[in-house]
């Protein structure tokens, strides 16, 4: 009977402890480089300068982070992570300065289900598309974006007061939807996001598609505690919404990949600095439109050498005018150890049909130019930790 009652004892301690395990981990990347700009301007309608200037996540954003877990017993998990974004070139906090600007979340994870997370988190055009273009990669990342970033596959801005479903792998399916709560008494759909995205991977092939509506966006007059903050967002609008999917193809060391992308403003007002680095820029009560086409490829010459390349074609519509941008981008990168590369890339974009507005061509986290185009590249360093 003692017997019984010690191993019984014993077998409750050891259950207790096992559900109790959890770990925290500490991780980050820097990107620190050099930029050349052929053109660049500090006020919209100004002179174009070349420029050389140092420069921190060219490719990917400079960040550190925290991420843990909980074992809970039964294939449930208590999770969170908290991660920082800054700018390696003068130690300032990026994401409008907060301390947890990238991302901030804390849920609950199952095996089986899937995971409910609440906090700041990316919505499902990020999870879902952000993948099949270069720009929500390590092959291209910041500069390869869409014309200021029009479609947020490069992240420019997070979603607050945010509850998201992220579903299990089931046979290659997988789905999620995320909603952003405007936390304003008597105006709920006032600064609100809601997303969904579903993707399928079979063996090479991977297929995604999203959709994303946000409310009143970007507004300084409007809802600054809601969903989506002035500082983070590229757009001043009555309502935005994105949708788009994607599609890539692995064979041997080769990938190959398309993403189209819609993005329609209603009632947009303007363009601000988050995305042209030149101030803001009107568009008076205006629908405007991005429709972007990507192509893109990526090889792996050797285990540490790689390239890869992009070409978009954005069809706009943007004051009543129809500008178009066709940007080219190339990268090649030289792995030194399986923490620490080292890359140099290059990106050339041309505008069209912009007689009668006051933007240029625009490299996304290069700036604006004062004429139809610009040319970029880049010498950097990443390592990760």
């Amino acid at each position: 009977m003692k017997k019984t009652l010690m191993v019984a004892a014993l077998t409750g301690v050891f259950a207790t402890a096992a559900h109790a395990q959890s770990s925290v981990t500490l991780y980050g990347l820097i990107d620190a480089g050099i930029t050349y700009t052929n053109n660049n301007v500090t006020t919209a309608g100004g002179d174009g300068h070349s420029n050389f200037k140092a420069t921190s996540g060219s490719v990917n954003g400079s960040r550190w982070g925290l991420r843990g877990a909980e074992d809970l017993g039964g294939g449930l998990k208590a999770i969170f992570t908290l991660e920082n974004g800054f700018n390696i070139m003068n130690g300032t906090n990026g994401q409008g300065g907060r301390e947890f600007g990238r991302q901030a979340f804390v849920g609950l994870s199952s095996t089986q289900f899937g995971a409910v997370t609440l906090g700041r988190q990316y919505d499902s055009v990020v999870d879902f598309l952000g993948p099949l273009a270069l720009t929500g990669t390590q092959y291209g990342g910041t500069q390869f974006a869409h014309p200021f970033d029009n479609d947020n596959l490069d992240n420019t801005f997070r979603v607050n007061n945010s509850i998201k479903y992220s579903s299990a792998n089931y046979a290659g399916f997988k789905l999620g939807a995320m909603y952003g709560f405007s936390n304003e008494a008597g105006g709920f759909a006032d600064n609100r996001a809601y997303s969904v995205g579903a993707s399928y991977n079979y063996g090479p092939l991977n297929i995604a598609g999203a959709y994303m509506q946000l409310n009143n966006v970007g507004s300084p007059t409007n809802n600054v505690n809601g969903a989506v903050t002035t500082d983070n967002t590229p757009f001043t609008a009555g309502r935005q919404r994105i949708f788009g999917g994607g599609l890539s193809y692995a064979f041997g060391p080769a990938t190959v990949g398309f993403v189209f992308t819609q993005t329609m403003l209603d009632n947009a007002t303007s363009l601000n600095n988050v995305a042209t680095n030149a101030g803001n820029i009107n568009l008076g009560d205006s629908h405007v439109r991005f429709t972007n086409y990507e192509v893109n490829g990526r090889y792996n010459l050797t285990p540490a050498l790689s390239v890869a390349g992009a070409y978009t074609y954005t069809d706009s519509r943007i004051a009543g005018e129809k500008p178009k941008f066709h940007q080219f981008s190339l990268q090649t990168a030289y792995a030194l150890s399986k923490r620490t590369d080292v890359y140099l890339q290059g990106e050339y974009q041309h505008m069209t049909d912009d007689d009668n507005l006051p933007i240029g061509a625009t490299i996304n986290g290069v700036g604006m130019s004062s004429s139809s185009n610009q040319v970029s590249a880049t010498v950097g360093v990443r390592h990760r930790f």
